[in-house]
Parts: structure tokens; C-alpha cells; sequence
């Protein structure tokens, strides 16, 4: 038999091979046969995957110190990770991308939902937003910004290496110029009839949350002539919208007061009139209460409660808290928005929370919408973790 052109990792007997054979692209090290050879492979280094028969189950990036042990990335366990075969998955991703947008200013690359594991690239306009959150993707940073520009045709390039995914491979977190020169201020973004301003060297994440796009159009097809309030707005995301589709007048509110600047920015570049106000939402939406005010359209949208499973029930008491605040804002029959960013808490979870938190505010809920990330967030059918957005709409009854 031949040696192999890169180490071996083989599943234990009782291992679930067939899982991996129908598409999950992950093993466990609690899966895998660790002998010392396997515990000498460096983090990042490619190795193969075998399963407990000696057969091949594909080419992946090992991290065999982690829970995660081995990341597959190609089936073909005699693939070359080349610029041939970046250029192939970057390029396909691009493809759809331009498919389904008139405007460059989308999501690019979403981690395994393009075959890109840890790879998450944000596009505004001629400008690329670059979070390599794995070893893999840092060792190949400059063949990755030559790709990404040769396919793109963008000319600024920024490594964002902010994320908390970097931290647990010992990555460092930092800002880098790739190419060209960092922006002067913050992008504008047109989006569902509405502009948003994007700080993509010192905002939240990248920058702006693109996989809300569909929701905030949902969102503002129901409010012409409406208040609105949009809790935990961030730079404005369905307040803008809102107002762009003619609501009367909305009301962001955030913790954050240069994100609550970017939102007046952008309302400002659309000439239409915005309220903003920084605080705790909890607290701001108790005092609004307290003041008698209700809104037609009551949006909350927070970070994630739940961001693992160990935090499970404090978050789903959290979003119950939430839609209890919220439903007690919204006028007679008017309409509630919750959303939920935490991969832990499944649509079940989460709805039943919301649904508690409703009645708890006295008021009878209809669902009149259930909603996702955009397409160009895609899921990975495999993992949860890719389909972590989820939006329910409810009217509540007079």
C-alpha cells in the first residue's frame, strides 16, 4: 500500500461514518482513534479522513486538541487545496451572489454553507471584509486576498481578526490592511429602499448584519403610516426600513452610542427623521411602558442569549423576558417581531419562549410570519449551527 500525502485520522469503531458519508462535515476527537501519531499532527495541518475499515471519508483541516477534531473540506481525499481549488469554491459562491443581487454588498462567503470552513467574507462595494477565523485560512491569507481580489475585482481588503471564533485557535486578534487603503468613514449600504452606514474598521462584526436583509423587507411591508420601534436596533436595521417604506416614525434603541449614530447617519442620507435612545433595552422599554407609549410595529432583535448549549435556559428565560416587554408595547392589534441569533436555541425553543412571554403580557398572538437568514447566509443541512437566525412575526389581537 502507498503512503498516504498526508497524515491519517481514523474513526473508532462505533463512530457514526455514515453521518459523515451523508454529509456532515465534521468529526469529533471523542469520534477518533488519538494514538501519538494522530496527537503529533499540528493544528491546521490537512489530514485524511478515514473511517474504522480504513476507507477514505474525504481531506480536511485538523485540529485534533480541539472538540472539533478534523473539518473536512473536500470528499476527494486526493484533492490539492490550491488556488485552482479556492479560485473554484470562491468563484462559485461569487456566482450565486450576483445571481440573486443587482448591488455588490452582500455576504460572500458563509463558512461551511459555502464549503469554506471558518472563512467569512463581507462585501460593500469595491471593499472586502475578511474574517479567517481558523488556522488553515490564516496560513493561506495572502493565496486567500489574491483569490478573493482576482474573483471579486474588489481593490480594498481588510482582515478583520476580531472574532471570538479566532481565540480558540490561538489566533490573534487584530485589524490588517490586505489591499488598498482603509476607508476614511463609514460605507453606505443600499438595502430594501433604505441606507445603511457600515463601520467596517471599528463597528460590530463586520460591519453590518447582512442575513437580516429578508426580514427587515418583511418587516417594513407592513408599515406604512405606522410607529415602530426597533429594540436592539444596532445601526438601524428594521427601523430604517420601516421608514423607508413610509412608516410615520421610528424609534431605535440601543446600548451602543455609536451605533445608534450610524443609524441617525443613515436616516439623515435619507432624509427622513429617526428618534434614537441609548440605554439597557430591558430598562428602555420598561420606561417606555411606564410613559404610556405603544407602537403598531414593536421589533427585538438582540444578540444571542443562548450562544451554547450551557447557556440554554438562561437564554430562553431571556427571550421570554423580551417578548413579554415587547408584546406589553404594541397598540391593539399591531405587530410583534422577535428574532433569535442563538444556534442553541431551535425554532421549538425559541417560539415557545416568545409564546410564553406573550402571555404573560396578557395579549393573544397570531404568527403571521416565520423567517431565516437571506440566501446568501446558506445553511449547511448538516449543522445547526448555519441556521442559527430565526424571526417570528406575530399580530396581536385586539
Amino acid at each position: 500500500m502507498t503512503t498516504p500525502p498526508f497524515p491519517v485520522l481514523r474513526l473508532k469503531p462505533k463512530a457514526d461514518a455514515r453521518s459523515i458519508r451523508h454529509g456532515h462535515p465534521w468529526a469529533w476527537a471523542d469520534d477518533l482513534v488519538l494514538d501519538r501519531r494522530g496527537r503529533a499532527i499540528p493544528a491546521g495541518a490537512l489530514a485524511i479522513l478515514e473511517d474504522a475499515d480504513r476507507s477514505p471519508l474525504g481531506l480536511g483541516v485538523a485540529t485534533v486538541e480541539a472538540k472539533i477534531a478534523l473539518r473536512l473540506l473536500d470528499r476527494d481525499p486526493n484533492a490539492v487545496i490550491d488556488r485552482d481549488w479556492l479560485t473554484a469554491k470562491i468563484g462559485a459562491a461569487h456566482a450565486f451572489r450576483t445571481q440573486i443581487y443587482d448591488a455588490p454588498y452582500y455576504r460572500l462567503i458563509h463558512a461551511e454553507g459555502d464549503a469554506l470552513p471558518g472563512l467569512i467574507v463581507d462585501r460593500f462595494g469595491d471593499t472586502l471584509v475578511i474574517q479567517p477565523n481558523a488556522i488553515w485560512l490564516e496560513e493561506r491569507l495572502d493565496l486567500l486576498s489574491e483569490v478573493l481580489a482576482d474573483v471579486t475585482g474588489c481593490t480594498t481588503l481588510i482582515k478583520n481578526g476580531t472574532s471570538r471564533a479566532r481565540a480558540a485557535e490561538e489566533l490573534p486578534e487584530e485589524m490588517v490592511m490586505l489591499r488598498g487603503e482603509a476607508p476614511e468613514g463609514p460605507l453606505p449600504v443600499h438595502m430594501n429602499g433604505a441606507i445603511y452606514m457600515a463601520d467596517v474598521m471599528g463597528g460590530q462584526k463586520t460591519g453590518l448584519f447582512y442575513d437580516q436583509r429578508p426580514n427587515h423587507a418583511m418587516a417594513a411591508g407592513m408599515t406604512r403610516g405606522s410607529r415602530v420601534l426597533d429594540v436592539f436596533s444596532h445601526v438601524g436595521g428594521f427601523g430604517l426600513a420601516s421608514l423607508a417604506a413610509g412608516a410615520q416614525s421610528a424609534l431605535c434603541v440601543d446600548s451602543s452610542a455609536p451605533a445608534l449614530a450610524l443609524a441617525e447617519a443613515g436616516a439623515a442620507a435619507m432624509g427622513k427623521p429617526l428618534t434614537t435612545r441609548q440605554g439597557d433595552a430591558f430598562a428602555v422599554m420598561e420606561a417606555l411602558a411606564t410613559e404610556g407609549e405603544t407602537f403598531d410595529l414593536v421589533v427585538a432583535d438582540p444578540p444571542a442569549f443562548a450562544p451554547a448549549k450551557t447557556a440554554l435556559d438562561k437564554g430562553l428565560r431571556a427571550y421570554e423576558r423580551v417578548a413579554r416587554l415587547a408584546a406589553g408595547l404594541v397598540a391593539p392589534g399591531g405587530i410583534v417581531i422577535l428574532c433569535s441569533c442563538s444556534h442553541a436555541a431551535d425554532l421549538p425553543k425559541f417560539r415557545a419562549a416568545c409564546l410564553r412571554g406573550i402571555g404573560r403580557a396578557g395579549r393573544t398572538p397570531r404568527l403571521i410570519h416565520t423567517g431565516f437568514a437571506g440566501a446568501d447566509h446558506p445553511q449547511h443541512p448538516n449543522l445547526t449551527e448555519t441556521g442559527y437566525l430565526k424571526v417570528l412575526a406575530f399580530r396581536l389581537l385586539p
